[in-house]
């Protein structure tokens, strides 16, 4: 082991957004301030490298956001897909504190732009990044470099110590030890960890695809809850999509995620339906069909369209499978002709007049089936068709440390930590209890990596 020991303020451990924007405010605020990042600088970043927006509240348009986006509406959005599965407290002031989080980092560089159309339906609500979200890296570590923020890549923490309940130091991977004043936790969840996922889900987590990077496995959660963390979550809680099933084992990315399930119907590997594809808008809803897809056959599934649908969505990195017939396309994809046939039947008849459109819940449903489409249903009868291979795509777990609402950790036995903070995934679980809602992972981790890096400067400097 060496006996190099760097000292600093504040030690962040962790280089994706919360991380390294708790690792700003400190520095802004005085603190020597040093990250650990234990990807290489290519991958840095964590999840996201993967992102695309964040979802802040708003009372009128917001930079590149229209309308309003009020506490109410975010809150009812929130309470559906978590069905209740949250810390009020610390969910209110998210999303009172996320007003602040698009003018906070156009100050320090990051650039946005206009949303995306088609089914994405986030033109008021998401504000998004101004090439996606390396450009936000990009920007924030420039910014933190002029900062004097030391910043140490390929750093994974292998061991920490605590002393009668107080963070010292840690040690990264080649033996280096960096102790701190304060320390922010913001190293992410252990979705890249396949053993940790059978935990929860047991041995189906083989076949689910990790579209998050592979550099979260969970390490440093594991040693905080070594150390007496108290524990939030469950190891089965997580956002999983459903992403195209030719995608690779890890690191994907949002690339890979197919968006037209609303436009048609989805089957599992029998050519049958299981689940209303219409439900609501694809953002609300689109952070439940990995969990879906989970939940079938040998963790499979198809999308299928017609082609009435082309230009209605964001086609993902990979060509769909396309033939003039069912029957053709069930050969092509591996399910049986005669099923599928019937089961794209039975939908047509089963659809019921009205007027499709496509940027409001427009109530045209199918009737009489025993999984019924509740909106935008239309027939799957112009070829020619299309099907994309759905997989479960895991990209962060919930299962993290307790937090206060100034990001301290809190412990097993009822006391707080008093030198360390967490942002980011890793203490995500206080606000999603279960579900998503596009955007807020984003917004969870600015607002909480503001308060742990402010909380963390103020601990650090005695103020």
């Amino acid at each position: 082991m060496s006996t190099d020991q760097k000292e600093f303020d504040v030690l962040v451990a962790g280089g994706g957004q919360a991380g390294i924007i708790a690792a700003i405010v400190a520095a802004e605020k005085g603190a020597r301030t040093c990250v650990l990042e234990g990807a290489p600088r290519t991958h840095r970043g964590g999840n996201t490298r993967h992102t695309r927006n964040l979802r802040p509240m708003h009372v009128g348009p917001l930079s590149v956001l229209s309308g309003t986006y009020d506490e109410e509406e975010y809150w009812d959005d929130l309470m559906r897909v978590t069905k209740g599965k949250t810390n009020e407290h610390l969910a209110r002031m998210t999303l009172r504190k996320s007003t602040e989080a698009v003018g906070w980092l156009e100050e320090r560089g990051v650039q946005f732009q206009p949303p995306l159309g088609g089914t994405l339906h986030l033109g008021r609500t998401n504000a998004f990044f101004m090439g996606g979200g390396k450009q936000l890296l990009n920007a924030l570590y420039r910014h933190a470099e002029k900062l004097g923020i030391e910043i140490h890549y390929d750093a994974m923490v292998e061991d920490i110590e605590f002393e009668d309940g107080h963070f010292k130091n840690v040690t990264i991977s080649d033996g280096r030890i960096f102790a701190a004043k304060s320390f922010v936790a913001a190293a992410g969840g252990f979705e890249a960890n396949i053993e940790w996922l059978k935990e929860g889900w047991g041995e189906i987590a083989e076949n689910f695809l990790i579209r998050g990077t592979p550099y979260n496995k969970g390490g440093l959660l594991k040693l905080l809850l070594n150390n007496g963390a108290q524990k939030i979550g469950e190891p089965d809680q997580c956002h999983a999509v459903a992403i195209d099933g030719r995608a690779p084992k890890y690191d994907g990315g949002i690339c890979t995620r197919v968006d037209c399930v609303s436009l048609g119907v989805v089957v599992n590997k029998n050519a049958e339906r299981f689940y209303d594809e219409g439900e609501d808008f694809w953002p609300k809803r689109y952070a439940i069909w990995g969990r879906l897809v989970a939940g079938q056959p040998d963790q499979v599934a198809h999308v299928i369209i017609d082609d009435k649908a082309i230009g209605s969505f964001m086609p993902p990195v990979f060509p769909a499978e396309t033939a003039d017939t069912i029957p053709e396309l069930a050969r092509k994809i591996g399910l049986d002709p005669t099923v599928l046939e019937t089961t794209i039947n039975d939908y047509n008849a089963a659809v019921q007049p009205g007027e499709f459109d496509h940027t409001e819940l427009d109530g045209v449903h199918t009737d009489g089936l025993e999984v019924n489409k509740t909106n935008w249903a239309r027939t799957i009868d112009k070829a020619p068709f299309r099907a994309y291979c759905l997989r479960p795509g895991i990209t962060f777990t919930y299962l993290g440390v307790e937090v206060t609402d100034q990001a301290q950790m809190k412990m097993a036995d009822g006391r707080l930590a008093p030198n360390v903070f967490a942002a980011g995934e890793i203490m995500a679980g206080n606000v999603l209890g279960q579900g998503y809602l596009a955007g807020i992972g984003m917004t969870i981790g600015n607002i909480f990596g503001r308060i742990a890096g402010s909380e963390a400067a103020d601990h650090a400097l005695n103020r």
